[in-house]
């Protein structure tokens, strides 16, 4: 944004695109962790329940934090 944008928005919304992009940012995060919370639990009862092997399970947590890492870089960087 040029900067008659910057305070265009401002004036309106009452904070900085620079605050909207925090919360968006941390809202993906929040909604990232929320889901591999999810999923490493239902991977962990499927394993110790017996209906997939720990290397499912292992695939499961490195996926899952190999797009944590991914998205860290790209969003944070």
């Amino acid at each position: 944004m040029n900067t008659a944008q910057a305070t265009a928005f401002q004036a309106n919304s009452g904070f900085t695109a620079a605050d909207v992009s925090v919360v968006l940012v941390s809202l993906v995060f929040a909604v990232l962790l929320l889901w591999g919370v999810w999923a490493l639990r239902t991977a962990y009862v499927g394993w110790a329940e017996a209906r997939i092997s720990q290397r499912q399970f292992l695939g499961v947590a490195v996926r899952f934090v190999v797009m944590y890492v991914v998205l860290t870089f790209f969003l944070l960087s």
